[in-house]
């Protein structure tokens, strides 16, 4: 059974730092494009990183440049990303998803969120 399990959000304060973990089971990250979203009340769903399957530079918005940073573990088949020097408009529900083929088939999973609050 494919499944994305996010983990990791919280409550912190701004400058802090949070790291958020998803578990991937039912595929391999180590063939996936592995990428971090995030979406806020009332804004549309956004790219925040991504990690390629293969070598490859990583990716990151604008907005978190320098403050993220996405990673992967193929042997726990996991990925993750550590956020530093939060600001609350960091604040947001953070998604996982992983794309990729399998022969012809292409696939595109998504964890189930996980909350991060930036707030003093």
């Amino acid at each position: 059974q494919v499944q994305l399990v996010e983990s990791g959000g919280g409550l912190v304060q701004p400058g802090g730092s949070l790291r958020v973990s998803c578990a991937a089971s039912g595929f391999r990250v180590s063939n996936s494009v592995m990428s971090w979203y995030r979406q806020s009340p009332g804004k549309e769903r956004e790219l925040v990183a991504s990690i390629p399957s293969t070598s490859g530079s990583t990716s990151y918005a604008d907005s978190v440049k320098g403050r993220f940073t996405i990673s992967r573990d193929n042997t726990k088949n996991m990925a993750y990303l550590e956020m530093n020097s939060l600001k609350p408009e960091d604040t947001a529900v953070y998604y996982c998803n992983a794309a990729g083929r399998v022969g012809w088939a292409s696939y595109n999973y998504w964890g189930q969120g996980t909350q991060v609050t930036v707030s003093s």
